[in-house]
């Protein structure tokens, strides 16, 4: 039984799911304690439960502790079984932290499953949809598995309501990743989206981008998102390059005006930019695990 001290490093969820990943891929038994203890609400809150449920079911796991504030969980791991799946978080939590725990499983499981998620598809402080289908996934792929991901329904913070499915191809073992420059840059494109509020919120940010980054009105385009269950807005920054694509996001917050939101998000753009390193911060962490 692996032990695990849940107040190391961030202190945050993602020590538990990064457990619960290598715990479903090696098939080793672990316990966790002081589960999100550097954050303002410690223990297991419903998006992580989501994630224990997650796992537990895609290999029948015994599992100790899973319940709303603990903060000790015990998990034993069985046979990892590929299928269709469904996973609700029930709020706005992120869908895309869900997939990402059970994900390295799935990707050299004995079958191809298809995993269906209800919740946040675009939250601050965790990828977006958009980030994992354009950027994370191809890349992932290059290394074996193959993914077919689709946004049904957007699901902005704080009302969630969205729906994902991403279909995954596995392979019998991972390859190589070999990303050593990204290349020139083919296209840059900059979508501001808005749900449930006006368009110009929309249109503000994309000035913003074009007046930071310098890019054209043919890369800009604001998109008013149908079916969203609340308000929400995002800019979402993609550039492809011959080797890689790279996605940078901002997201509206009540009382932040709109050129701050896209401000931010073209800073972290233009940084990467004049960096020449292949991946950004960000990308450079979701692929830590898989590799």
């Amino acid at each position: 039984m692996i032990a695990i001290d849940g107040s190391r490093g961030e202190g945050g969820g993602q020590v538990l799911r990064t457990a619960l990943s290598l715990s479903l891929v090696t098939g080793k038994p672990f316990r966790i304690e002081k589960v999100r203890a550097r954050r303002e609400r410690p223990g297991l809150l419903r998006q992580h439960l989501t994630a224990v449920g997650a796992a537990a079911e895609i290999c029948r796991a015994e599992v100790r502790g899973a319940e709303p504030g603990s903060s000790q969980l015990v998990f034993e791991p069985g046979k990892v079984e590929p299928g269709v799946y469904s996973f609700a978080v029930g709020t706005a939590g992120s869908t895309t932290l869900v997939l990402q725990t059970v994900l390295p499983a799935l990707m050299t499981a004995s079958g191809p499953s298809t995993v269906a998620l209800e919740g946040g598809t675009h939250n601050p402080l965790a990828p977006p949809f958009d980030f994992l289908e354009r950027a994370f996934l191809p890349l992932v792929a290059r290394m074996g598995p193959g993914f077919t991901a689709r946004l049904e329904r957007p699901g902005f913070f704080p009302a969630g309501g969205g729906r994902c499915t991403v279909s995954v191809t596995p392979a019998p073992a991972l390859g190589p990743l070999r990303l050593l420059e990204r290349g020139a840059v083919r296209s840059r494109r900059a979508r501001a989206l808005v749900a449930n509020l006006p368009r110009h919120i929309g249109e503000r940010e994309l000035r913003a981008v074009s007046r930071s980054l310098g890019w054209q009105p043919s890369e800009l385009e604001a998109i008013e998102v149908p079916g969203s269950r609340g308000p929400g807005n995002a800019v979402v920054l993609e550039i492809v390059c011959e080797q890689v694509t790279e996605v940078f996001t901002g997201f509206g917050e009540r009382g932040v005006p709109a050129e701050k939101v896209a401000e931010a998000a073209a800073g972290e753009a233009r940084a990467y930019l004049e960096s020449g390193a292949p991946v950004g911060p960000h990308l450079a962490d979701q692929l830590l695990l898989p590799l």
